[in-house]
């Protein structure tokens, strides 16, 4: 289970935080309010484990800062990581559809501010607010779409192709101008990159190496900058 390193128990600055989620946009103040009294914050650190598989779906959590990884884990250790998520955005979510228990790993990979919602009051604030509501669903349906996008580059596509596709999508998501291409600003290990491809570590940093040598990429420490974003979508 976690181990949180403190909670913020001062409901103004919890409010101040869930005024900045989107999702919770289309809540009134005084509703808002309301519910900065009931929610828990906390500070997780870096690699704490927020749930795990097993785990009674108690909640959902929004992150104010940092990123939580969202895997699936074996028994005998292997991962695939099925997401990000940074900050306003939500986790664990499937326990609004039924899920019983959790069925991933929650994990932070930055120290992160979360803010923990009851699963008996969001599913309240859902019936009372149909905006809410609906954004769940866009929420839930663009996550579905990316699980099975991701699903077919598994079973369809080679690594080459599947690792190219991911760097072009750290570098939408997290890039930045660089004199040398396009800066990924979000530091990942080797084994972060073939969590997320279903791959293994060696064939990852192999393949990095290939597009090194062919100056599709250049390395400096866990960050990459994308020299030639043509040429990796010419990969795909």
């Amino acid at each position: 289970m976690v181990c949180y390193v403190s909670a913020v128990t001062d409901p103004k600055r919890t409010l101040w935080y869930l005024k900045k989620i989107q999702l919770l946009s289309e809540l009134g103040p005084e509703v808002l309010a309301r519910l900065a009294e009931r929610v828990e914050m906390k500070e997780v650190r870096r690699r704490e484990v927020v749930y795990l598989p097993g785990d009674p779906g108690k909640s959902v959590f929004f992150v104010n800062g940092g990123r939580v990884k969202i895997c699936k884990v074996t028994r005998d250790g292997k991962s695939l990581t099925l997401g990000y998520c940074g900050p306003s955005e939500m986790f664990g979510e499937t326990c609004l559809v039924g899920a019983g228990a959790r069925t991933e790993m929650a994990e932070a990979v930055e120290n992160a501010m979360l803010t923990e919602v009851d699963r008996a009051d969001f599913e309240r604030l859902l019936t009372s607010t149909p905006a809410l509501s609906s954004g769940v669903a866009r929420l839930m349906i663009a996550r579905r779409a990316d699980l099975e996008s991701k699903l077919e580059a598994l079973v369809f596509r080679d690594v080459t192709s599947k690792l190219a596709e991911l760097l072009i999508k750290l570098g939408d998501e997290y890039g930045v101008d660089d004199s040398r291409g396009t800066l990924v600003a979000l530091k990942i290990t080797h084994q972060e990159l073939a969590n997320l491809i279903g791959s293994t570590r060696e064939t990852v940093s192999l393949t990095l190496s290939q597009f090194k040598r062919k100056r599709l990429i250049v390395t400096e420490g866990r960050k990459v900058i994308l020299s030639d974003l043509e040429a990796l979508r010419a990969l795909l």
